[in-house]
């Protein structure tokens, strides 16, 4: 039995890993035990952060895995990862050692099935569009009405028989030619090609119709083919195609010169309606007839114009023609008197009035009464002006006098000036006791002499 020690005995013998030491050999085991590898399954938990890098689950019925897709291998994507997308991812074998997540360093990521036949489908879609294969500008007109019509398509199929169906159905009397190809499987492209190079090389057909029933990616594959396109473009002949259904867009369809939605379409598209032509023919009927009729009453109405002129190219018509101008000129030659007559004379009314308003004899007359209304004016100022003057000469002498320093001397004031300075004395400071002073008075000077100076209000 053994004897395990206390817990609280430190067992030297044994190597104590830590968590993140235990995580980096795991992850040096698992990187080193692992190829790259091929994994296909479904996208689920994706996330893209800022960063650039992308993380997501791949995942299939029972089990999922970590992923992890860093930024400078997904700017080397093809398409838009999405959730819920098949994809098929090469990847190295990891661990995170952060968490101690088990996950996968993606590499690289295509999408897986049909998703990689629609990526195909794309880049060369892409790549014939750069090189203008696709352009409008190269494409044919289809003839209005074919010599014979080809179908190119398997003798066999459901196709072939709406084509049949259809060309019958509208134009019973319409030539076909079949050049049987497969249109399914690994040669089919190949002999598609080959019977569109036959049918150029015959030159029997005006139009030729590339055709197809519905299927899969997979089965239109053949008509994804970038030969089949070229072979197209190069041929002599338009050519028409009806492949698959409406939703079903092909590389041959984008080459094509017209593409239809269904074969039935496509047998549309390159045979004339009986019933079409019919109406045609019948409409041109009516057309020529109503051309022919304004024809004919064209030509009634220049018989009856020509007519007319030579009438009026006889003598007696001419001379009765310049006789009724010379009645017409008169006419108006007397009417535009009248009316130069009556334009005078209303031109002249308001000359006369004009005239006498301007007349000297009454510029005289009304400056004849200014000069009298100014005489009178002059009398009255005369008059007035003495009387005026004399009024404003005794205001001007009383407000003189109310000024004048004599009039202050009157009321018995004095103005006194040093005798020997002549300064006017103005404060008992000025002055001491002896000094001489002059006394002017409102009649005659005193001489003074200060005895005292006193000093105070």
């Amino acid at each position: 039995m053994n004897q395990y020690p206390p817990k609280n005995v430190l067992d030297l013998s044994r190597e104590i890993y830590s968590v993140s030491r235990l995580n980096r050999e795991v992850r040096a085991v698992l990187e080193g035990s692992f190829p790259l590898l091929w994994v296909e399954g479904e996208l689920s938990n994706l996330a893209q952060p800022s960063s650039g890098h992308i993380y997501f689950s791949l995942k299939d019925s029972v089990a999922q895995v970590r992923c992890a897709m860093f930024r400078s291998k997904r700017l080397l994507l093809a398409f838009k990862p999405a959730n819920h997308q098949q994809v098929l991812v090469r990847a190295r074998v990891g661990l995170y050692e952060g968490r101690g997540d088990f996950q996968l360093i993606v590499e690289h990521m295509e999408p897986a099935g049909e998703g990689a036949l629609r990526l195909q489908f794309e880049r060369l879609k892409q790549k014939l569009a750069a090189e203008g294969l696709f352009d409008e500008a190269r494409k044919r007109d289809l003839p209005s009405i074919p010599r014979q019509v080809g179908l190119i398509t398997s003798p066999t199929g459901a196709a072939v028989r709406d084509l049949l169906t259809v060309l019958e159905r509208r134009f019973p009397a319409l030539p076909i030619l079949l050049y049987p190809a497969q249109v399914q499987g690994q040669f089919a492209a190949r002999e598609l090609i080959a019977a569109l190079d036959l049918a150029n090389e015959r030159a029997e057909c005006d139009v030729l119709v590339l055709a197809r029933g519905g299927g899969s990616l997979e089965d239109l594959q053949a008509f994804n083919d970038e030969d089949l396109a070229r072979a197209i473009r190069r041929s002599a002949i338009p050519v028409v195609t009806g492949i698959g259904h409406e939703v079903d867009l092909c590389i041959a369809d984008l080459a094509a010169d017209r593409r239809a939605a269904t074969p039935s379409a496509a047998a549309e598209l390159v045979s004339p309606s009986a019933q079409h032509l019919t109406q045609r023919i019948q409409a041109s009927e009516q057309r020529l007839r109503g051309a022919q009729a304004r024809i004919l009453s064209a030509c009634e109405r220049r018989f009856a114009a020509l007519q007319r002129h030579l009438r009026l190219l006889h003598p007696i018509d001419r001379l009765q023609s310049r006789q009724q101008r010379v009645d017409d000129l008169q006419r108006r030659m007397v009417i535009a008197l009248a009316r130069t007559w009556d334009g005078a004379h209303a031109r002249l009314g308001p000359l006369v009035l004009r005239l006498r308003g301007a007349s000297p004899q009454g510029g005289l007359m009304r400056r004849r009464l200014i000069l009298d209304a100014l005489d009178r004016r002059l009398d009255e100022a005369g008059r007035r002006t003495p009387m005026v003057c004399a009024e404003q000469l005794a205001r001007a002498v009383q407000g003189l006098e109310a000024r004048s320093p004599l009039a202050t001397l009157r009321r018995g004031y004095a103005i006194l000036r040093q005798k020997q300075s002549g300064l006017i004395i103005r404060d008992s400071g000025q002055v001491v006791p002896g000094d001489q002073l002059d006394a002017r008075l409102a009649q005659g000077s005193l001489t003074l002499e200060v005895s005292k100076v006193s000093r105070g209000d």
